[in-house]
């Protein structure tokens, strides 16, 4: 089970930390990634972590404001979110999955635990 916390409301130009913790089971050897959905859009690609922290992917539109990382120890993955634009706004979501292929990292459908996802809203 994963739970997706640390949402909430910020000024353009702020910054948010997420957080992904998962429970009921170790994470530790899985693919972890963040996504979004706006109203009225589909589902996106946000950031895609490796089991060991090593190797990781962002999308273009986040590339240089928001980090994935993530605490092993702690079974818990967090996206820190900087530079927050109006167009960051969205119901974030965490997933996890041990199988994924890199080059999957972006598909949402190739995921198979999700957290419930928390809201990012960024006031102009």
């Amino acid at each position: 089970q994963l739970q997706a916390s640390g949402g909430g409301l910020v000024q353009a130009g702020g910054s948010l930390r997420l957080s992904c913790a998962a429970s009921g089971r170790t994470f530790s050897r899985f693919v972890t990634g963040w996504f979004r959905q706006a109203p009225g859009k589909e589902r996106e690609f946000v950031a895609a972590i490796n089991w060991s922290g090593g190797s990781t992917d962002y999308a273009d539109s986040v590339k240089g404001r928001f980090t994935i990382s993530r605490d092993s120890a702690k079974n818990t993955a967090f996206l820190q979110m900087n530079s927050l634009k109006p167009e960051d706004t969205a119901l974030y979501y965490c997933a996890a999955d041990r199988t994924i292929i890199r080059s999957s990292w972006a598909r949402h459908d190739q995921y198979d635990y999700w957290g419930q996802g928390t809201q990012v809203t960024v006031s102009s």
